[in-house]
Order: C-alpha cells, then structure tokens, then sequence
C-alpha cells in the first residue's frame, strides 16, 4: 500500500491541481466561542458561493466549510455527555411535588438544571445545525467544480496546426519572458549562494545514494533467492522491492536538491511551492517507471509476474521510463507557467505538447505490442503461446480508442480534454499496475503461509487448528485483495475531480458516525464490535472446550450430561457476546424491537418449522429424555445419538452411516430408549427340542452356554424356562443379559455358535417343523376313489 498511498498523495496537485486539505481543529475549551467562529465560516462560504468564483477559490471555501464543519462536530462530542448527565440528575430528582412546598436547595439546584439543559440543548442543535450545513455547502462546492471541470474539457482554443494560433504564441511570448526572468534569477541566485562545502557535500550524499542503490539491488536479489522459500512469494517481494527503490532514489535526490536550493533560507513561496511540486512529480514519475520495470522484467524473464513473452518485454523496458520523463517534466512546466501566471498560448502549448508526447509515446508502445506479439505468434505456432484473454483485448483497444480521440482532439484545438485523456490513460494504467502488483503480493503471501501450516498439520499437529488457520489465512487474503481493490477505486476517481482532501472529509464523517434513525452507527464503534464478536466467540469456544474436557469431568456427571451442559453454557455465551456487540455498536437491545417484531411475522409465516426445532432443542439438552450415547428407536431409525444441535440430533446407525432428524420429532412422537432406565442388554434364544428329550439335561446343557459365555451377566442371573409341550415337541426358552444392549447381537451369536455344538456332543437333536406332503395321484386311482362307497357313519 505504500506506492499506492503516494499515489493518492500525489494525485491532487499531478492532475487536477487542486489544493487544499482537511483541517484537524482540536476539541474546543469555549463551545459558545467556536459555534460563533463556525457560524461566522458557513455565513462566509455560503456568500462566496454566491458569486463566480474559479477553482482555487472553491478550494478555499471547501477548506472553510470542512474546518466549520469539524468544529461543530467537536462541539457535539463535547456538549452531548454534559447534556446526557444534567438530564440524568433531573431524572434523579423527579417531577416537582404536587401540593406541597418542594425544599429551598432541592427547587434551586432543579431550576439551576433546567436551564443548563435547556442551554445545552439549543447549543448541540446549533452545532448540529452548522455541521449539517457544512455538509451541504461542500456538496455544493464539489458539484461546482465538477461543473468548471467539464466546462474546461470542453472548451476550444484556436488548433495547433493553424496559423493564428502561433501568431497569438509569438505576441504573448516576449511578455511571458519577462514573467519567468525573476523566478530564472531567484534560481540562479540562490544556486550561487549555495556554500561550496554544502555543494560537495550533496553531491556525495547524492553519489552514495546511486552507489546504495545498486547495492541494496544486488542484495535484494540475493536474499530474494537464499532467504525466501520457493514460489512466487520471492518474484512478487523482489518487484514490490524495485518499485520502492525506483520511488525512493529519485525522491532523495530531489529532496537533496530542494534542500540545496533552499539552504540560503530567502526563498519566494512561488520557489517553494514549484520546489514541492517538483518532488512530488519526481516521486510519482518513480512510481511509474518503478513499475515498468517490475513488471516487465527484462532482464529476468524467470522472475517476471505477468505472462508476458521476452520479446514484448524487451521492447517496452525504456517506454515506462520516457512517459515518467515526460510527465515530470511537462506538468512541471505547466505548474511553472501556472506560477508565473503565463498568457493562454502559452499554456495551451505547455498543455498540447505534453498531450501529444505522452499519447505518441503510448501510441508507439501499443504499437509495438502489437507487432511482437504478432511476430512471436509465428514464431511459436506449433508451441502454443496462450492466447490473450477477452478482457485484456478489450483494454488494448479501449487504450487506444482513447489515445486516438486524445490525438485528433488536441490538433483539433480540444486541448484540454485531449491532454486530460492522455494523462488518464497513463494515471489508470499505473493504478491497475499496483493494484496488480499487491492483490499479487497478498495472495503469494498468504498462499505461503498456508502451504507453511498444511506441512505442520501433515506433520503431527492439530487437525481442528490446522484447518481454522487455512480458514483464517483464506479469508485474510481475501479481505487484503478487497481493500487494496476499494483503494484502487478511490484512487481512480481522484482524476475526475476529486482530491485526497474529498476524501479525508468523507472518511471524518464516517468516523463521526452514520445516522439511521435515532441510533448513531460509527465505523469505529462497529470494528469494536466485529472484533468483540469474533474474539468472544473464539473465547467461548475455548472456554467450552476447556468444560468438557477439564471441569466437568470432575463433578461426577455422565457424558451425556456434560454435553450437554456445555451445550448450554454456549448458546448462553453466544447470546451475550452478540448483545454485548450490539451495544459497543451502538444499538442498544431497546432499539431492536422493530427487529423482533418483524422475526415474529416471519416466524408466523414461514420460521415455524425452525423455532419448533430449536425450542425442541433446547427441551432435549434440558430435560434430557434423550443424550448422547443413547440407543433410540424413532419410527424406522434406530441407533446411537452422537450430537444433539440446536435444530436437529445425528443418529448413527448400525451400517455406520448417519441419520439427522429435527428435534421436534423427539418430543411430539414416541420414541424408545433402549439406554434411559436401564443400560443393560437381553439376549433371549428360543431351542426346540423333540418330546423324547430329557428337559433336564436341555435345560443343563442350555443354562451352562449362557454361564459360561464372559459376557453374560451373573446379576441378573440368566435362567432356562420349558414354554410349551405339543405334538411338535418341547419349546425352551433361554434368557440372560449383558453389559450394553449394543453387545447383545454378538453374544446371542456366539451362545447359538456354543448351544449347537454342546448339542451334537451330547447326541441331542433339535426338533424339526411338522411337514405335509402332496403327491399328485394318477386318473385310475382317482376314478376308483371316486365310484368306491362311502363307510357307514
């Protein structure tokens, strides 16, 4: 954000020229004073406003109304606590009694109140009266100069390639001569007064300088391939490098130049100014160049970021630094001419000149990528060159629409507009560039860490930690990426009309709070409360853990209820943490009421479902028909609770997969809990045997499996009952129980297993189910069964 924050320092006086800037007036001691002195700077910009006034007086008046505005807002801040307490101690006293005589002191110290109340109270709406007009007339003073600043894009001067024109240049310039001689002599004076010493020594500060150059870029290219990991990290670090040693460099020396110039100590403020300006211009001129050079890599193609082919990039590696050149110097002549208060032919050609230069040369670059990509197209047909994107094309032929229309309307005599489009061009392709090179430098960054946590996580650590510091890396480069985008976007309409000082007012008022309704909502206030929220959640969730796993297994209680309970304590916590948010915010829990009320016709409409759910939720973790670890058996799903949730409860079934049923089934249908009362399991085995067996000996032979087996329980003690006798044979029934009905399947597995072997030792059979054989009969036999007589009864 570095460049880019120069570049938004930069913008106002390389483009539009606009001055000016946010004034900070500390907390004022005297309010009537500073309400008086606020007024006075409304009444005064209010009549400004009335007449014609150009730019630079707008400027002027902006500042005013900004500064009048401040003032009246720390006036606010002031007056509003001392208005809340007088209110607070009228509250304390009370109404006045009716029909008795209220105390000397207490009636003195209520009509002492009242009337401090009521000054208060007409001094905050003053004061928000002045600030609400302040607003108003800079609305007004920025809709003004968007109007001069369209009215000067279209207007016409006589073309360049005319006559007249020249003839006007040629008049004007013997009188524009004698304008810039004094400031020439001023220059030439104080360069002479410079000590010989104090020349030497810049002149070595300014060769050390150049020499640290060159050795800080050779280390940087060292450390960038030793120190940094493999990646892109490396190449994104090193450009971001080149761009701040192409700014600092040439800004020192400028500053060193300035600080020659002015070490006599007698300067003109028309020297000091056009000084300033020329180390801006130089620093912005770096910006560009920098940025050329790191992005096109000429001279290590393996570093480069942007997929750009080698000969694309070798032919634009000098274009970068010519528009820098061009730029420096002819805004900087424009400003001088400015100074100087020059004649229009003059400026115009000042204007026009840096116009054409800067279009040509961007001309001339598009030209030439054109023609290399082409050449390199042939070049590497049978190998694939990526074709160029849809959007990139786009911008190609946008860029050139543009310098085409800035070209023919500056020979045309549309001069100011075709220069202004020109510089456009040249200031929205550096702010893509940063852009470009941040959003870059942020995702290479984060991509490392990230890559960085997947190895330990591989490693042996925490799995649960692992993947919230992924989400968290994720969502940091996410959001670095959108506030150099929202920058990007500031930065791009500072040409159009606006300068940083616009801005700095827009971000005061959101600092001073938004209204809506009759809460006040602070940008500050509401950073508070999103970090209150996620540092309270991360605390509950820590503290949640730490219950679960420390604290509650001491007290005695089942896992069942502990999960619960913990359960609970976090719905609670999150509840508060949200209200406490809501309140560092700045709405209090008596502002929401329209937000219940409108979640209660939603409920009623179409949340029914939901609450139910939830309701039902919270009856389950507190009356705890069911818990986690409980066998159930809801209609067709039978298995284990694993997690009860706020809307729903998870049951795992026997094939291991998962079954998720709203809560609200748990309390409006019956449901069977095989684990509530009792924890134990039955295993019961029906043995048919035939009539001829010895009971017995069955009854032996059956009670011994289920004493033997580990499984079984001795308490209550498995028993062997006959339960019938037929023609079929004799019917035993064996039952026993077991610790947990889950491992009744596989001990009434292995018990059968045991009963069927212990049988075919013993030589004792199982009973077989009675048969009925069909036989198809002949038609013979039919017949004869047919016509046989019938046996007397």
């Amino acid at each position: 954000m570095v460049f880019l924050g120069i570049l938004a320092g930069l913008a106002a006086p390389a483009w539009s020229q606009s001055g000016g800037a946010a004034t900070t007036v500390a907390p004022p001691i005297n309010v009537d004073v500073t309400l008086n002195r606020a007024r006075a700077q409304i009444d005064r910009v209010q009549r400004g406003l009335r007449g014609a006034v150009g730019d630079a007086e707008l400027v002027e008046l902006r500042a005013d109304a900004q500064d009048a505005q401040t003032q009246a807002e720390a006036a606010v801040a002031q007056l509003d606590p001392q208005l809340a307490g007088v209110k607070a101690r009228l509250a304390e006293l009370g109404p006045p009694p009716v029909g008795a005589p209220e105390a000397a002191d207490v009636a003195a110290q209520r009509a002492q109140l009242i009337r401090s109340s009521g000054r208060l109270d007409s001094q905050t709406k003053l004061a928000r009266l002045i600030s609400v007009e302040a607003g108003q007339a800079m609305e007004q003073i920025q809709t003004s100069r968007r109007s001069q600043f369209q009215a000067r894009l279209g207007e016409r001067t006589d073309s360049v390639l005319g006559r007249r024109f020249w003839s006007g240049l040629v008049t004007e310039w013997p009188r524009d001569s004698r304008r810039v001689a004094p400031l020439a002599a001023e220059a030439s004076r104080l360069f002479l007064a410079i000590p010989g010493q104090v020349v030497a020594g810049l002149s070595f500060v300014i060769l050390v300088i150049i020499a640290l150059r060159l050795a800080v870029g050779r280390t940087l290219r060292r450390l960038t391939t030793t120190r940094v990991p493999r990646g892109r990290l490396r190449r994104s670090l090193y450009a971001v490098a080149q761009v701040l040693l192409a700014v600092a460099v040439p800004g020192l020396i400028a500053w060193l130049l300035r600080v020659g110039l002015s070490w006599p100590g007698d300067l003109s403020d028309t020297m000091d100014e056009l000084l300033g300006r020329m180390v801006g211009l130089v620093l912005f001129g770096g910006v560009v160049a920098g940025l050329g050079h790191a992005l096109l890599a000429a001279e290590r193609p393996s570093w480069r970021l942007p997929k750009v082919d080698d000969a694309t990039a070798r032919g634009l590696r000098w274009h970068p630094l010519i528009v820098a050149v061009i730029i420096v110097v002819g805004l900087l002549a424009q400003h001088l001419a400015a100074d100087v208060n020059a004649g229009l032919s003059v400026t115009v050609v000042l204007d026009c000149t840096n116009g054409l230069l800067i279009g040509l040369v961007l001309a001339n670059g598009l030209a030439r990528v054109r023609k290399l990509h082409r050449a390199a197209l042939r070049d590497v047909e049978n190998h694939g060159l990526p074709v160029r994107p849809l959007w990139l094309v786009a911008l190609l032929s946008l860029a050139w629409v543009t310098l085409a229309f800035s070209v023919t309307s500056i020979l045309v005599g549309y001069v100011a507009l075709g220069s202004f489009l020109a510089r456009q061009v040249v200031w929205v392709a550096t702010v893509l560039s940063s852009t470009y090179l941040l959003t870059v430098l942020i995702g290479d960054g984060c991509n490392s860490l990230l890559a960085v946590t997947k190895r330990a996580g591989e490693a042996g650590g925490s799995q649960a930690l692992l993947g919230a510091r992924c989400q968290a890396l994720v969502l940091l480069s996410g959001l670095g990426r959108l506030v150099v985008i929202l920058f990007a976007l500031m930065l791009l309409a500072i040409p159009l009309g606006e300068g940083p000082s616009e801005w700095i007012a827009r971000f005061q008022q959101l600092y001073t709070g938004i209204s809506i309704g009759e809460a006040r909502i602070r940008p500050t206030a509401v950073l508070l409360a999103v970090l209150l929220l996620v540092f309270g959640f991360a605390g509950l969730k820590i503290l949640r853990q730490w219950l679960l796993d420390s604290y509650l297994p001491t007290t005695g209680m089942d896992s069942g209820m502990r999960t619960s309970s913990a359960t609970l304590f976090g719905y609670a916590g999150y509840v508060l943490v949200v209200a406490l948010s809501l309140s560092v915010a700045g709405i209090g829990l008596e502002r929401v009421a329209w937000i219940a009320s409108a979640l209660s016709v939603g409920i009623g409409f179409g949340l029914q479902a939901v609450v139910q759910n939830f309701v039902s939720g919270l009856i389950l973790l507190a009356e705890r028909p069911v818990k986690v670890g409980d066998w159930v058996s809801l209609d067709d799903v039978e298995g284990d609770i694993r997690r009860i949730s706020v809307r729903a409860t998870e049951i795992q079934m026997w094939d291991r997969s998962t079954v998720v049923v709203p809560n609200s089934e748990f309390i409006t249908k019956v449901v069977r809990n095989v684990t509530r009362a009792n924890p134990m399991g039955r295993v019961q085995i029906r043995v048919p045997m035939p009539v001829a067996t010895d009971p017995d000996q069955a009854r032996d032979l059956i009670l011994g499996a289920f004493c033997e087996h580990s499984g079984v329980l001795d308490e209550p003690a498995p028993s062997v009952l006959l339960d019938g006798i037929d023609a079929s044979g004799l019917l035993f029934i064996a039952t026993g129980y077991v610790g947990s009905p889950r491992l009744a399947a596989s001990v009434r597995s292995d018990l059968l297993f045991d009963i069927l072997k212990r049988l075919r030792e013993a030589g004792l059979a199982l009973s077989s189910p009675t048969t009925m054989l069909l036989a198809q009969s002949s038609p013979p036999v039919l017949a004869a069964v047919a016509a046989a007589p019938l046996a007397p009864e």
